[in-house]
């Protein structure tokens, strides 16, 4: 009786432990009652009927990771090249992941594998090695569209590796070298045109500065000998001046003196003496003197001896 009485009991307690589920953080449990779909549990504990309630199939909700082995494909010009890729994704929806397709895995890797056939096979070569974000694009557009019935949710396709044959890859080669070459080339030359450039840029400068250096210099020359001829031409005005002012005062004197004597044949000699000396002034006329004139000189001459007397007494 104590035998079945524990039995009994620990009947009770197994029931008791398999009537609890607890599900981790980052996973789902799709749960059947009865072979059909009961509910889904999220992560924490719950409580089901033993016997009853069925664990279909436990679901990671994180990101998932799929490999894709290379595959081969045929580009639209007929080359053969291997690509790989590296899927990106993850489960939405746990009962369409379960109950829509037999595995969401599979599914993915040969919806990429086709739609990657079919996408590269209208492209070229060239096309595929320097598009490889077009592919990656639509292939994620197509296949997020396939896998939306499975509950999947694709956030990612990376092409990892696409490998062309030996022989393209060595004429690949023998071409990336030749246009290192021919950029080294025009590299040099546009160096080489660059000097060149500044060399006639700094002739062009130091010759326009050589001008400008000489026209300041001719400006400064200018300027002096302006000034000196200036300085000339005022003397020479101050001298004429000083001269007429000289003479003008002899005239005075001379005019003053004839009126003290009251003579008239000295004011005609004095008109005389003064006609002469414009005449003298131009070179180019010829003077002849009459002997009157002469005879008159000599009164000219007492007449300033008088002035000369006149001035001394007054001094």
């Amino acid at each position: 009786m104590n035998i079945f009485l524990l039995i009994v009991l620990l009947l009770i307690l197994v029931i008791l432990i398999s009537s609890i589920k607890v599900v981790n953080t980052g996973y789902v449990f799709v749960m059947e009652r009865f072979g059909q779909f009961y509910k889904v549990l999220e992560p924490g504990w719950h409580l089901i009927i033993p016997f009853v309630d069925f664990v279909r199939k436990r679901i990671s909700t994180k990101q998932q990771i799929l490999d894709i082995e290379p595959q081969s494909v045929i580009t639209k010009d007929n080359v053969k090249i291997s690509i790989d890729n590296v899927i990106f994704f993850r489960v939405m929806n746990a009962k369409d992941a379960v109950y829509n397709i037999e595995n969401y895995k599979s599914g993915i890797i040969y919806s990429t594998i086709t739609n990657m056939r079919n996408i590269v096979g209208n492209m070229t070569l060239d096309g595929v090695l320097s598009g490889r974000d077009v592919i990656n694009s639509e292939l994620l557009k197509v296949i997020d569209e396939i896998t939306d019935a499975y509950g999947i949710k694709i956030l990612s396709v990376e092409i990892k590796n696409i490998i062309p044959p030996a022989e393209i890859q060595q004429a690949m080669e023998k071409q990336m070298k030749a246009e290192r070459d021919k950029r080294a080339v025009i590299l040099q030359a546009e160096g080489q045109k660059q000097s060149a450039i500044a060399v006639a840029e700094g002739a062009k400068q130091a010759k326009i500065l050589q001008a400008e250096a000489e026209k300041a210099a001719n400006i400064k020359r200018a300027e002096g000998l302006r000034e000196s001829q200036l300085l000339e031409a005022e003397g020479k005005a101050r001298a004429i001046e000083e001269i007429a002012k000289a003479q003008a005062d002899a005239v005075d004197l001379v005019n003053k003196a004839i009126l003290e004597s009251g003579t008239n044949e000295v004011v005609i000699a004095l008109k005389q003496v003064e006609a002469l000396i414009e005449l003298s002034k131009n070179p180019a006329n010829k003077l002849i003197i009459p002997t009157e004139a002469v005879s008159s000189l000599g009164s000219v001459a007492a007449v300033a001896e008088m002035i000369k007397g006149q001035n001394k007494d007054k001094k």
